[in-house]
């Protein structure tokens, strides 16, 4: 493994198109719909405990770049945060399932684009979410991506550019 993010690593890159590619699948295919307004409790659990489990992963590989002691860093942060938007996706999609919570979202492509419109703060107004609990979700994502996901690209970026600023100096 190149320790330098300057050098593309194609087993990385392949790691990471694997893993990001196993994770739509399954978020296109899971029944997320066994969870919902039906079974509010178990829902809240769910969510709350992959949010704390990722945040978890989040933290530690950030501490793990930031030491010196991360292996492919800049695939494992993308990767966290294609998860941390696959988890907002499903919660969004699953708490959609109650009539008249979310306007404009049927579908899990339309929870996909509203977590990406949310996280890119773009915010087009096609979709909307009426209801108490999506809004608190919305909250939470936002709060997310300020916290966990604006640190974890920001790891990214450092690495990335401590990677080629060694280059150059190597060329140099």
């Amino acid at each position: 493994m190149s320790r330098n993010p300057s050098h593309p690593d194609p087993a990385a890159s392949l790691w990471l198109l694997g893993a990001c590619t196993a994770l739509m699948l399954a978020y296109f295919t899971l029944p997320l719909r066994a969870l919902g307004y039906q079974r509010p409790v178990l829902s809240w659990l769910v969510f709350t405990g992959a949010l704390v489990g990722l945040s978890g992963l989040l933290l530690a590989k950030i501490m793990a770049v930031l030491a010196g002691r991360a292996r492919r860093p800049v695939a494992w942060l993308a990767f966290l945060i294609f998860l941390a938007m696959t988890v907002f996706a499903a919660s969004y999609y699953v708490i959609a399932a109650r009539p008249g919570d979310f306007n404009g979202l049927h579908t899990r492509l339309d929870a996909l684009y509203f977590t990406v419109v949310t996280l890119a703060t773009v915010g087009y107004g096609d979709i909307v979410p009426a209801g108490q609990a999506p809004r608190l979700l919305v909250v939470l994502q936002i709060g997310y991506n300020f916290v966990f996901l604006a640190s974890a690209a920001g790891t990214m970026s450092r690495t990335m550019r401590a990677g080629v600023e060694s280059r150059a100096q190597r060329r140099s």
